[in-house]
C-alpha cells in the first residue's frame, strides 16, 4: 500500500467516555462542522479581542473524571484565570461548552451530556439544533441548568459567561 491509500488519521479519535462507557461518535457531516466553525470563529474573535481566555474546537478530550466521563464538546471556552486546566488535554471544567446536535445524537447531547456537564458544574452550556434552527443557552444555577438565552429561526443568543458576546443564529447556522 502506498502513502496515499493509507489512513492518515490514526490519532483522530472520536471516542468519548460517557458514564463509564466508551462511545464512538460518528464522523460529523459537513454542515455540522460548518456550524462548529462558525461558532468557533465568532467566539474566538470576540474572546481574543477582549483578552478573555481561549476557545478550542473538537476533537479535544475534556477529562472530568478519568475512565468515567471524558467528553469532546464541539466548542469550548476557558477563562484566562482557569487556563491551567489545559495541559495535554483539558483536565477540569471549562467555563462554556457547546454541542451541535446531529441526527442520532439528540438524546446524548440534550439529556446525557447536559446531565454530565451539570454534574461537573460547567457554568454555561450551548445546545445548537440545526434541524430545528434553534439555539439554547443554559447557565448553571443552584438548582441546575436554567435557560438563559434562546432563539428559533431568527434572533440573537447571548452568553452570560463570555460577557457581551452574542450572535445572530442566522450567522451561526449559515452553511
Amino acid at each position: 500500500m502506498d502513502m496515499l491509500s493509507q489512513p492518515r488519521y490514526p490519532e483522530f479519535d472520536l471516542t468519548e467516555m460517557i458514564n463509564g462507557e466508551e462511545i464512538m461518535g460518528p464522523s460529523p457531516f459537513l454542515y455540522h462542522q460548518q456550524i462548529v466553525s462558525n461558532l468557533y470563529l465568532y467566539l474566538r474573535l470576540y474572546v481574543d479581542a477582549q483578552g478573555l481566555g481561549k476557545v478550542y474546537i473538537s476533537p479535544l478530550d475534556v477529562i472530568f473524571e478519568e475512565k468515567v466521563n471524558v467528553l469532546q464538546p464541539d466548542v469550548l471556552f476557558i477563562k484566562k484565570e482557569n487556563l491551567a486546566i489545559g495541559r495535554d488535554w483539558i483536565r477540569g471544567v471549562p467555563d462554556l461548552v457547546a454541542e451541535v446536535v446531529s441526527k442520532g445524537t439528540m438524546v446524548r447531547d440534550t439529556v446525557t451530556k447536559k446531565e454530565i456537564y451539570q454534574k461537573y458544574q460547567v457554568p454555561e452550556y450551548w445546545i445548537i439544533m440545526p434541524d430545528m434552527e434553534a439555539v439554547e443557552v443554559f447557565v448553571l444555577e443552584q438548582s441546575g441548568y436554567k435557560l438563559f438565552s434562546a432563539a428559533e429561526m431568527e434572533g440573537l443568543v447571548r452568553s452570560k459567561i463570555v460577557d457581551g458576546f452574542e450572535i445572530d443564529i442566522k450567522k451561526l447556522l449559515q452553511p
